[in-house]
């Protein structure tokens, strides 16, 4: 099945994640959570491909979670800033960091010493 398909689901969660449910969508919103705004700095952070990135900010602006502002006519440069409606995503993605954190910590080898 693919993501657009659950868009008409029944659903709440299915729709949901047809918008936010991929890894790369979920890593911008960190990002932005985090004060990144600029392609560049999403591109250095999230080890995504260009194309990738451009796909997924472009699916996130029309759906309304991030708003695209132009900071630069030349060359032309924008932000993607969260709107209100991507700020009520912050909730969802505090709860998996704090799940992760518990749940999946970093496992780091003894210092040999």
């Amino acid at each position: 099945m693919k993501w657009s398909e659950l868009n008409d689901n029944w659903c709440p969660v299915a729709r949901t994640l047809s918008v936010v449910g991929d890894r790369w969508t979920l890593l911008i919103l960190r990002d932005c959570f985090l004060g990144k705004t600029k392609f560049e700095e999403f591109a250095e952070s999230g080890g995504m491909t260009r194309h990738i990135l451009a796909d997924r900010l472009k699916r996130l602006v029309e759906v309304g979670i991030l708003e695209r502002r132009a900071y630069s006519t030349s060359p032309k440069r924008y932000d993607y800033v969260l709107t209100a409606k991507g700020e009520e995503l912050r909730p969802a993605l505090t709860i998996m960091k704090e799940w992760g954190k518990k749940h999946l910590p970093i496992r780091r080898a003894a210092l040999e010493g």
